[in-house]
């Protein structure tokens, strides 16, 4: 009987971590927000700018039920793209942040379910990545396999879910004061 408790509680110890990132994950609600309102309006993209940070644009890309593509970063040109989304060319906007950021600005965030980053994701499901600056991470569940502890790898998906939310926030308060919803 203590041998079981002891091998429950040591389990219980070990899914602690994980099962605290997943609770703690705030992109899932978002951008479920998120992809709702874009099925709802039939747009496969959003873009909109910073307002707390001048001369940086948010756009996201929309595979409907597969794949959200979020790129974030500052754009040497900001009336170009304050035209554009003004013009509701979103998509454009989102190529243009994709290829032309200004160096070392740039945010990526490949969503593979579009239902929010998942830190550790079963079998079935795609590996959500993150890309910031020269950081990489793709969001396997395999901190070993990225060369990283368990304690930074559930560090950098905090991050990456932090910076992640407050995108589709933006994003989110730009279809609704836009008049696309």
């Amino acid at each position: 009987m203590v041998k079981t408790c002891a091998a429950l509680f040591a389990a219980a110890m070990l899914a602690a971590p994980g099962a605290a990132a997943a609770q703690e994950a705030r992109s899932p609600e978002v951008v479920k927000q998120l992809t709702q309102l874009l099925d709802q309006k039939k747009l496969d993209s959003i873009a909109t700018a910073d307002p707390q940070n001048l001369g940086t644009y948010v756009a996201a890309l929309y595979f409907a039920g597969s794949q959200l593509l979020v790129v974030s970063g500052k754009y040497a040109a900001p009336p170009l793209l304050n035209e554009k989304i003004g013009k509701k060319d979103y998509r454009d906007v989102y190529i243009d942040l994709s290829s032309a950021s200004v160096a070392g600005s740039k945010m990526f965030v490949m969503d593979m379910n579009a239902d929010g980053l998942v830190a550790r994701p079963s079998e079935n499901q795609g590996m959500d990545s993150f890309e910031s600056g020269a950081k990489q991470v793709t969001f396997d569940g395999d901190w070993k396999k990225a060369k990283m502890s368990e304690a930074e790898y559930t560090k950098a998906f905090s991050e990456a879910d932090a910076a992640y939310a407050r995108a589709i926030d933006l994003l989110l308060t730009q279809l609704k004061a836009s008049g696309t919803y």
